[in-house]
C-alpha cells in the first residue's frame, strides 16, 4: 500500500521537476514506515538521474502531513526497540539529495510535516497551514536536526516555542521566522510550488549546485546532529512517559 500512499510523479507541466506526493488523506498523511522506505527510493533515483533537476513534496488538500504514524512508534516501542525506524535513513537521504528541494504546504503539517520542510530550499504554504511539533508532549525529542536548524533560522526563543512547548505556528508566524518562504491561498499551492520548481529546473543546473552547496555547507554538522536526536528518540521511545503518552494519543 506505501505505493499508493506516496505517489512519485514527473509532471508535464514542470518540466525536469519530480514530484513525491503524501497521499494518505485518511490518516492525515501520516507517515509509515513503508512510505519513508518508497521515499528513500525516490530520493536516490532523483538523484541519480540528470533528467530529474528539482524534487518537489506536496500533500493532499487540507493536509501536508500529521507526522509519524503512531501505530509503528508503538510497535518499535513494544518490540524493545529491535529493528530500524526508516524515518532516520529518509533524513539522511533527504540531507544527500544535491539537487534543489521544494515543497507545498496545505493545512497541517505536524512532526516531521513541519521540520522536512528545513531541509527545503524554499517552502510555499497557504495562508490556513499549521506548522508544529508537539515532541515533547509525546515524551519524545526534536528530529530532522531541527534542534540544529531551528535554533539558527529562528532565534533561541521562536525554536524553544516551537521545539519544547510545542506551539503551533501559523502560515504568517512561520514565514516571519524564516521557516517558509512565502505564503499564498490555499488553491495555489500546488500550482505556485511547481511553478517555483519548473523555474529553478530551468536555470544552469551546474550554477545551480555550485550556489546551493555554498549556501548549504558540507553537511557534517547536520548529518552529526540527526544521528545524536535518533538515538535520544529511540530511547525514548521505550520510556514508560512515552509509552503513557502514545496510549493516551492512541485513546483519542
Amino acid at each position: 500500500m506505501s505505493a499508493d500512499h506516496i505517489l512519485v510523479e514527473r509532471p508535464q507541466a514542470a518540466p525536469g521537476v519530480q514530484v513525491i506526493r503524501f497521499n494518505r488523506p485518511d490518516k492525515k498523511n501520516a507517515i509509515t514506515d513503508a512510505m519513508y522506505r518508497t521515499m528513500i527510493e525516490a530520493l536516490q533515483a532523483a538523484d541519480a538521474d540528470d533528467d530529474i533537476r528539482v524534487v518537489a513534496f506536496l500533500g493532499s488538500n487540507g493536509c501536508f502531513s500529521a507526522g509519524n504514524d503512531m501505530a509503528d512508534f508503538m510497535a518499535f516501542a513494544m518490540s524493545g526497540g529491535k529493528g530500524r525506524l526508516a524515518a532516520g535513513d529518509f533524513l539522511h537521504a533527504l540531507v544527500s539529495v544535491g539537487k534543489p528541494i521544494v515543497s507545498g504546504v496545505d493545512g497541517l503539517a505536524i512532526g516531521i510535516g513541519t521540520t522536512l520542510n528545513l531541509h527545503c530550499d524554499l517552502t510555499v504554504a497557504s495562508s490556513r497551514s499549521l506548522f508544529k511539533t508537539p515532541f515533547v508532549d509525546l515524551a519524545l525529542v526534536p528530529e530532522a536536526a531541527s534542534s540544529l536548524l531551528v535554533p539558527r533560522i529562528m532565534g533561541h526563543q521562536r525554536a524553544f516555542a516551537l521545539l519544547a512547548a510545542g506551539e503551533g505556528f501559523s502560515a504568517e508566524q512561520a514565514l516571519q521566522a524564516g521557516l517558509i518562504w512565502k505564503v499564498v491561498p490555499e488553491a495555489d499551492v500546488e500550482a505556485e510550488t511547481l511553478k517555483i520548481a519548473a523555474s529553478l529546473a530551468a536555470k544552469p543546473p551546474q550554477a545551480l549546485k555550485i550556489a546551493r552547496d555554498l549556501l548549504r555547507g558540507d553537511g557534517a554538522d547536520v548529518r552529526a546532529r540527526i544521528d545524536a536526536e535518533i538515538v535520544h528518540f529511540a530511547a525514548q521511545l521505550q520510556s514508560a512517559e512515552a509509552r503513557a503518552a502514545f496510549e493516551a494519543f492512541m485513546r483519542r
